[in-house]
């Protein structure tokens, strides 16, 4: 079955060296402990198992053998060949990061003509909100302007609060009195990074105000990522005053990733009919246990709630890795519940169906 990714990031298509290689396979932003690569893990066997035969290697083929085979094809042809692997139909793209181990990202336009696939873009909302040109008295109405210009192209938007402040988002907007006093000191400083949790809060809340009329669902990071985050901060549940307070505007809230908290996500999808679960990066990360935590996320998340992602960025590998360990872990899990009773061949066929791709069409309207 094609699949609809709906989030991702692009890929680089220049000549990696191994060291380049590897730091994109983990998410770990540091070098690795002396005597360790990051290919030995759930996600480094992954790549072996799923990417060699793309290239025409049998699968776990030694990394030295297979990154030996990726530098012979050259960049341009071993992404065509992994992309295509992936046989992905359509990729919802996160524009928010440009580069990844220093070297710049493809354009969209490029990424779908190497995927084979349609591609549309998802805009991060602390990245617009980094660019804003404005005084401490403008800075709500000039970040609403700009979310809506972006918006006007996308097909959703997507905060990375969890990274900067955490998810106990309040659940009403801050005083306006508040959001000035804190713009002043953002505008009177370096101005690199958007951390103050007034002002994350305030462009949460205005990007569900931009959403609404237009009918964009919101993304929101939740769970594991890189050292940046303090994962405490990022499980779902503490979202849970703030997805009361935006249910009446129908906005629709896609957690994505949420291991370990994806029990939490899928309890949140259960009982608030606009929230949403991903498995993108979880599915990718578990490994050979990938099936078993695809298994804890549909325990209570309806079917039609949940979303196939890969989060593949930077290596086209993550596409692959992505997309064939989700087909075969949900294979599994479907094969297993079909001869215990618990489905028929026809509802297993449907709820594939239905993650694979049919909720991303619905929700984003592709």
């Amino acid at each position: 079955m094609r699949l609809v990714d709906q989030h991702c990031h692009s890929v680089v298509r220049v000549e990696l060296d191994p060291d380049g290689f590897a730091s994109l396979i983990t998410e770990s932003d540091r070098p690795p402990a002396a005597g360790t690569t990051p290919f030995d893990s759930s996600i480094g066997m992954a790549v072996r198992r799923w990417c060699p035969p793309a290239l025409g290697l049998p699968a776990h083929a030694p990394a030295a053998d297979y990154l030996a085979r990726r530098s012979e094809l050259g960049p341009v042809e071993a992404t065509a060949r992994l992309l295509a692997a992936a046989a992905l139909d359509a990729c919802l793209v996160d524009t928010g990061l440009t580069a990844a181990a220093g070297h710049p990202l493809l354009p969209l336009a490029d990424l779908a003509a190497a995927a084979g696939a349609e591609v549309r873009e998802v805009v991060r909302i602390e990245s617009i909100a980094e660019r804003v040109d404005t005084t401490a008295a403008g800075w709500s109405g000039a970040t609403r302007s700009a979310l809506e210009r972006a918006a006007a192209g996308a097909v959703a938007l997507k905060s990375i609060a969890a990274y900067r402040c955490g998810l106990a988002v309040p659940p009403q907007p801050p005083e306006e009195a508040e959001v000035v006093r804190a713009a002043g000191a953002w505008l009177r400083g370096p101005r690199t990074r958007l951390t103050d949790p007034v002002l994350l809060a305030r462009l949460l809340w205005t990007a569900v105000e931009v959403c609404a009329p237009l009918g964009l669902p919101v993304q929101v990071h939740t769970g594991f990522g890189d050292p940046d985050l303090r994962l405490h901060l990022a499980d779902p549940a503490l979202l849970a005053d703030f997805i009361r307070a935006v249910e009446p505007s129908g906005v629709p809230l896609v957690l994505l990733h949420g291991y370990p908290y994806h029990r939490q996500a899928a309890w949140l999808a259960a009982v608030f009919p606009h929230v949403y679960a991903d498995v993108g990066l979880t599915v990718s990360h578990t490994g050979a246990r990938a099936a078993q935590v695809l298994g804890e996320v549909l325990e209570l998340a309806p079917f039609g709630k949940v979303l196939f992602s890969t989060d593949g960025y930077g290596l086209p590998e993550l596409f692959l890795v992505g997309a064939a360990q989700y087909r075969y872990s949900l294979a599994r899990l479907l094969a297993d519940w079909h001869t215990d009773g618990a489905c028929s061949a026809a509802d297993a066929s449907r709820i594939e169906g239905m993650v694979s791709a049919g909720n991303a069409r619905r929700l984003y309207r592709l």
